[in-house]
């Protein structure tokens, strides 16, 4: 019997999975509401922008911080919204009741829910829990367990400093040059969904 290799198994069960659902893009960004005004307003554009669209957003689950900013400006603009939140973090990062969410027990399990229920990836200024989430799906990309895009918002340079890293990883020859293709940025929000549209991956 011909088997299906991993790649074109994957590709298959998740263009099912999509299908039962609207397309969504998960967004990753920072929890503080001490950063500087214009990443808490470049996360209300992304919300906005988002429910503009038609477009659902994946988050986090909480109502703080940018991540905060984001759920409400989507909500706000009659989007569709959904949160993930491990129940240890309920406190720290205030649940955001107005939009639906899923409780859970682990980040795993926020992380891989955060995953399954997204087409693409959204990467707003954050600090070392942004970085940590954006970086595990670049490496599942390395590792082709996924095709998802994963575009990086730097408007003001924010990412330059962790683009520059990668680079250093390539001359290293620690990562290949191809890879650089993955690396997306924008400056600005409509581009970054812009590029998300272009490379995602539909049945």
């Amino acid at each position: 019997m011909k088997t299906m290799p991993d790649s074109a198994f994957r590709s298959a069960t998740d263009s099912v999975a999509a299908a039962a659902r609207p397309f969504s893009v998960c967004v990753y960004c920072g929890s503080s509401d001490a950063t500087r005004p214009d990443y808490l307003q470049l996360a209300d554009e992304a919300g906005a922008a988002l429910a503009g669209r038609g477009w659902r957003m994946v988050y986090g689950g909480g109502g703080v911080g940018l991540m905060g900013r984001a759920a409400r400006a989507a909500h706000g603009a009659g989007g569709d919204v959904l949160g993930i939140m491990p129940r240890f973090l309920a406190r720290r990062e205030i649940v955001l009741e107005d939009v639906p969410h899923r409780m859970v027990d682990t980040m795993h399990e926020r992380k891989r829910i955060m995953f399954d229920e997204s087409d693409g990836f959204l990467v707003l200024p954050g600090g070392i829990g942004t970085l940590e989430e954006a970086v595990e799906m670049l490496s599942w990309r390395r590792l082709e367990l996924h095709l998802k895009p994963i575009v990086f918002v730097s408007r003001d340079d924010f990412w330059e400093p962790f683009f520059h890293l990668m680079q250093h990883t390539i001359e290293a020859r620690l990562t290949p040059p191809h890879f650089l293709d993955v690396l997306d940025s924008a400056k600005t929000i409509q581009e970054a969904l812009d590029a998300i549209d272009a490379k995602v991956v539909r049945a």
